[in-house]
């Protein structure tokens, strides 16, 4: 037994676990706590529910298969637990999908552009507040007994169905390194499964490192609570990438869209329809409304291939009173408007900006973030809405736009004051950049997917930053969940942190330049975490020249190493740097420098080099520096 368990440990760790993996027909529900474990593959036979009590633990590495569009809904009250690592994910997808790996090994496998609705999704509920007016017994102001029924599930109107309640600090569990590929169902029109459903889930239940591939409905689909998301992927989806509905109350950080197709349906149905589709409340006099903060997003649309108007749908499509904040972010090839005020879902009737008294579309762009509805309140507004910290209600701030060539595309945004604020807006650092801000981008022929709907498919992509989205004049504050990142975009230069684990890296749709690199994130004035990194190889002689942004400009002295062998000494949390063959010196730093530049010396051709950037304030006691939050790069 314990030799069994040395190598089972070993395999886990190595990522090899499902290879020779048995197969367990799951069909019952989850009634008491449950483990599954990475050495079996479990096939889900219908909808599987985690009652009530229960908590299910997923093991890293482990895969979930389903036989026939099969789901895992977690009910309020129960938990899941389902943290993979980066070199063992937890693998939710179909026998189709298995049936292209090698050897059963998931690290192979073959892509399929037109497949989705091969399993169905993960959906969680929780007890946060919502609102939602289809229940007659709920309320239009907040309530701990208003609930919604989630949709898509079998079998339909159950209690084990239903999400909501009155507490945001509810805690459904935690999702890392976890890969949703193929998924989705129709159980009637307009009722369909996401590839992640989030009802009513609370901000104690940790979602960070996850992606969803070639789903036929919404990528994730978010009603009301307060969860927050950190490092998703939704790729390839048949709707809307990212659909906020019914009151969300929490925050986003680095999130990676690229909208496309995953089959053959109409636009919404198997063609992309918004990337992010924003709506506030049911209807205009509930609360609570979406009142959200986004950071570092990479949207990457669906461009008609000769600008026509049957590609994908906008990038930020608004209605509803929803408030949402978008920051340090990418927007690039939209197939419509950047930013598009639908005002309405048209589905309930009373809905849209300015309904029933309240603050008018145009206006949320220039009232403060303090600022909460009055009709129907929270007894507590300031607790109720805590994701947004500066700013006003919606604004756009310090974000690039590339290659949105739509006619009309801006036409909203420069209407709200996006590039040109006006007073009172605190839109700002916009900017519509003529370079790429990411590294790479490569498209595929023009496909007609449907009779209808036309684009070039993202066949490959390096999402790491480039010119304007290296560096960012503003960034998130580090608040215990955001992350101080000093750049545009979902990617630190040198860190795509979808590779070795997605089903995007696995496939060969993204990878990452070894010529970006970022240098760590210490903060200035206290101890550093030295790190070292490989630049790449060259021959003796060669001229090298590296920049180096994002220096906090309160450091006076920057010291730059470049050198052939690292020295691996442990230090301060991190690794000392290399052997100093090459050592630059700047003087009064702050913002950014050019090193170089210098030839590889004799003796050394061929070799790795390493570099690591330390800097120093002179104005504070000699005891306090930092391996600084700036960024190094090759340049041409």
């Amino acid at each position: 037994m314990v030799r069994h368990s040395l190598i089972r440990g070993l395999a886990i760790g190595l990522g090899l676990a499902p290879f020779a993996a048995a197969q367990v027909v799951v069909n019952t529900n989850i009634a008491t706590s449950t483990t599954w474990t990475a050495n079996n593959v479990y096939s889900l036979s219908g909808d599987i529910y985690v009652l009530p009590g229960a908590t299910l633990t997923i093991e890293a590495g482990t895969v979930i298969a389903s036989l026939n569009d099969s789901t895992i809904a977690v009910c309020r009250g129960a938990q899941i637990i389902a943290n993979g690592t980066r070199t063992a994910p937890i693998i939710f997808t179909s026998d189709n999908d298995r049936a292209t790996w090698t050897g059963g090994n998931p690290a192979t496998g073959t892509f399929r552009q037109n497949a989705n609705n091969e399993w169905g999704n993960l959906t969680i509920m929780g007890a946060g507040y919502i609102s939602e007016n289809q229940v007659g017994t709920n309320t239009p102001a907040p309530n701990a007994s208003n609930y919604a029924d989630m949709e898509g599930l079998s079998p339909a109107n159950t209690a084990l169905n239903d999400y909501g309640g009155g507490n945001d600090n509810d805690d459904s569990g935690s999702l890392s390194y976890c890969s949703f590929r193929y998924g989705g169902r129709t159980s009637a029109p307009n009722v369909e499964l996401n590839g992640l459903s989030l009802g009513g889930v609370g901000r104690n239940t940790e979602i960070n490192y996850l992606e969803i591939l070639n789903n036929l409905d919404d990528g994730i689909e978010i009603w009301g609570g307060t969860v927050s998301l950190k490092h998703f992927s939704i790729w390839n989806i048949g709707d809307d990438s990212l659909d906020v509905d019914q009151g969300w109350r929490g925050k986003a950080q680095f999130g990676l869209i690229v909208q496309g197709y995953s089959g053959v349906g109409a636009q919404g149905s198997g063609f992309g329809d918004n990337a992010l589709e924003l709506d506030g409340a049911e209807l205009c006099s509930y609360q609570p409304t979406t009142t959200v903060s986004l950071y570092n997003l990479t949207i990457i649309g669906a461009p008609h291939p000769t600008n026509g108007s049957t590609a994908g749908d906008h990038l930020t499509a608004w209605r509803d009173n929803a408030n949402v904040q978008i920051r340090n972010s990418i927007f690039m090839d939209s197939g419509d408007n950047v930013v598009n005020n639908d005002n309405s879902d048209f589905e309930n009737g009373n809905t849209g900006y300015g309904c029933n008294s309240t603050t008018s579309w145009a206006n949320r762009w220039l009232t403060p973030y303090t600022t909460t509805s009055t009709i129907n309140p929270f007894a507590n507004p300031a607790a109720a809405y805590t994701a947004q910290a500066t700013g006003n209600l919606i604004d756009f701030r310090d974000n690039v736009f590339f290659n949105n060539t739509r006619t009309n595309a801006y036409v909203e945004a420069n209407a709200r004051g996006v590039f040109t604020p006006p007073v009172g807006s605190a839109n700002a650092n916009n900017a519509i950049v003529t370079s790429s801000p990411i590294t790479q981008i490569t498209r595929g022929a023009a496909v007609l997917t449907n009779g209808t709907n036309t684009t070039s498919p993202v066949t490959f992509l390096d999402p790491t930053p480039a010119n304007a989205a290296l560096t960012a004049v503003e960034f998130a504050p580090n608040d215990g969940f955001f992350t101080s990142a000093k750049y545009r975009g979902a990617f630190a230069r040198g860190n795509n942190w979808l590779s070795g684990w997605s089903a995007v890296a696995r496939f060969g749709l993204t990878s990452n330049s070894s010529a970006n690199v970022d240098l760590g994130n210490a903060r200035p004035g206290r101890f550093g975490v030295p790190v070292h990194f490989t630049t790449g190889t060259w021959a003796s002689g060669t001229p090298v020249t590296l920049a180096v942004d994002n220096i906090d400009p309160a450091l006076n002295i920057g010291i730059n190493v470049f050198g052939a062998l690292p020295f691996g000494l442990p230090i301060f949390g991190g690794t000392l740097v290399p052997t100093p063959d090459v050592v630059t010196v700047v003087v009064g730093a702050g913002g950014s420098a050019q090193l170089g530049p210098f030839n590889i010396p004799p003796g050394l051709s061929g070799q790795a080099f390493y570099t690591q950037w330390a800097a120093f304030d002179l104005g504070v006691p000699s005891s306090e520096f930092s391996f600084s939050n700036a960024q190094l790069h090759i340049l041409p």
